[in-house]
């Protein structure tokens, strides 16, 4: 187990300060699990921050934290906050950007950090860079708070969606959960319009209006598992495939977004689901299925897989 540094315990003192006005030495070691000694040292190094600790003589007397300072709610150690940088680069977020909610964000706890815990995030967050991934795509702060807030609250809501090909809709749901999958944000929900579970980017959604109604979420929702097999579902184009292996083979080599494996009564097993990109459907996915297979479904995929085969064939012509 690694040695708690004495920056991390003077925060831990600074957080004892804080619950506890007028606490002794003695009082300030045993909750450190330190000596009297070590727990003024860590006094001074707070002090050495700037941060103004009083200290009364007497039986009565102990340290208090000078007036009129004020402190953020959360304290963090020289570790925890290239922590936090690091998971918002992560995030793929503009961490140097004081525009972006979450470069703000760090800006303004980085800013009320002592100096010499904050130096290292600080230096982090100013040089370092993230490529974005290529299909991650960042929803609207506002619009996600509002989701979370509805799905925390139980809430119905009404929401403006811009589909893929750009046309407005308005859909009435029950919100479930928001899911964050491969960089991209989901909105699990049940459809009144449709009256069935329904998935919804969350950067596409341009609006939410909170509802007076309240909804449950069924007790035995796994939000994950059910946007992975929703998101092979409700699309215009048909995908049905036959494989002619055993579904135990084939199973390790289909993901559940490109819909739902089958056992066939003759050992075979077949893929049933939908796609709105055949095209990708077969050149980025099927593509990459060892297997043998045959599109018995979807006239669109059949079409896409037939150029996908013909442009491998001339690449070796």
């Amino acid at each position: 187990m690694s040695e708690i540094s004495p920056t991390a315990r003077a925060l831990r003192a600074l957080d004892v300060l804080q619950a506890r006005p007028g606490v002794t030495a003695a009082e300030l070691a045993d909750r450190l699990g330190v000596t009297e000694r070590a727990a003024r040292r860590y006094v001074a190094i707070l002090r050495e921050a700037d941060i103004p600790i009083e200290s009364t003589r007497g039986p009565y007397g102990g340290y208090t934290l000078g007036r009129g300072l004020r402190l953020p709610p959360l304290v963090f150690s020289a570790t925890e906050a290239l922590g936090l940088v690091m998971a918002a680069l992560d995030s793929q977020h503009a961490v140097a950007d004081p525009a972006d909610p979450v470069g703000s964000a760090l800006g303004k706890i980085l800013r009320v950090l002592p100096t010499n815990v904050a130096r290292q995030a600080a230096a982090v967050r100013e040089t370092a860079r993230t490529v974005p991934e290529r299909s991650s795509v960042r929803p609207d702060p506002e619009v996600t708070s509002g989701l979370v807030a509805a799905v925390a609250a139980q809430r119905q809501v009404r929401v403006g969606y811009r589909t893929a090909a750009g046309n407005a809709r308005t859909f009435e749901v029950d919100p479930w959960s928001v899911v964050v999958r491969y960089g991209r944000w989901y909105l699990l929900c049940h459809s009144h319009h449709a009256d069935a579970l329904r998935t919804f980017r969350i950067d596409r959604i341009t609006e939410v209006e909170l509802l007076e109604g309240t909804f449950e979420v069924p007790a035995d929702l796994d939000p994950a598992a059910a946007l992975e097999a929703n998101l092979g579902k409700g699309w215009e184009h048909e995908t049905h495939l036959v494989f002619d292996l055993p579904l135990a083979e084939v199973r390790p080599w289909i993901r559940p977004t490109l819909g739902d494996l089958r056992e066939l009564p003759d050992g075979r097993c077949e893929l049933v689901g939908s796609t709105s990109n055949p095209e990708a459907y077969a050149g980025e996915w099927l593509a990459h299925v060892p297997l043998p297979f045959t599109v018995v479904g979807g006239p669109e995929l059949r079409a896409a897989v037939a150029v996908v085969a013909d442009r491998l064939a001339r690449s070796v012509e």
